[in-house]
């Protein structure tokens, strides 16, 4: 499977010439949905969702998320269909389960949103803006590394209680080149503390997974 980060907290996963797409925000940069036959939607932040995009995607387009963004995206040509923790489907070539119910808390006057995880071909997991644990053997996971809900304490004990092969940053589209190398530092420590392979992949690089 090749993994390609597209900006800030977007995905692209590849295999067997299929293309699935996680969480095409308003400011991951162009082209998010080239290729792709279906999308995971997290939840419903302008950051990990961009109702504009997915109006103008043809109808061929499979869009999985919870109830909370399927509400909000109306009559769009593209299929969409709703999923909930525990849920478990098949989509562009790709074995999908859905962990999770609700993001991360972040202010103390605003509710919690919806907010589901994915779970990839029993591969990759990608949390969402939560630290969701998955209850599972977790090879690959997507870490959130910088965020308003998030402490860099909170990053490195979710690492250590995944337990992951392999981590690769997400949700780091707010910081500098300063952020960048506090990210780089605290995964690099982590990664040589667990023996495993946590780093930041830059915006447009890809990497393969077994």
């Amino acid at each position: 499977m090749k993994l390609t980060k597209l900006g800030h907290a977007c995905w692209r996963l590849e295999k067997d010439a299929s293309t699935l797409v996680i969480d095409p925000g308003s400011f991951s940069g162009e082209g998010l949905l080239d290729g792709a036959a279906a999308v995971l939607i997290t939840h419903e932040h302008f950051d990990h969702v961009d109702a504009g995009l997915l109006k103008a995607a043809g109808p061929a387009l499979e869009v999985y998320t919870c109830q909370a963004v399927a509400d909000q995206l109306g009559d769009i040509p593209a299929t969409v269909h709703v999923v909930r923790d525990g849920d478990g489907f098949d989509t562009a070539g790709f074995s999908v389960k859905t962990i999770g119910e609700l993001h991360a808390k972040n202010h103390p006057d605003v509710p919690q949103v919806q907010n589901v995880g994915f779970l990839v071909d029993e591969e990759v997991f990608y949390p969402g803006d939560a630290l969701t644990l998955p209850g599972v053997e977790i090879p690959t996971l997507l870490v959130p590394t910088n965020a308003p809900w998030l402490r860099a304490s909170d990053m490195i004990l979710y690492l250590r209680d995944v337990r992951p092969l392999r981590a690769y940053s997400t949700h780091d589209g707010l910081v500098n080149e300063i952020g960048q190398m506090l990210i780089d530092k605290w995964l690099d420590g982590e990664a040589d503390e667990q023996k495993a392979d946590f780093r930041r992949v830059p915006v447009g690089e890809s990497v393969e997974i077994p």
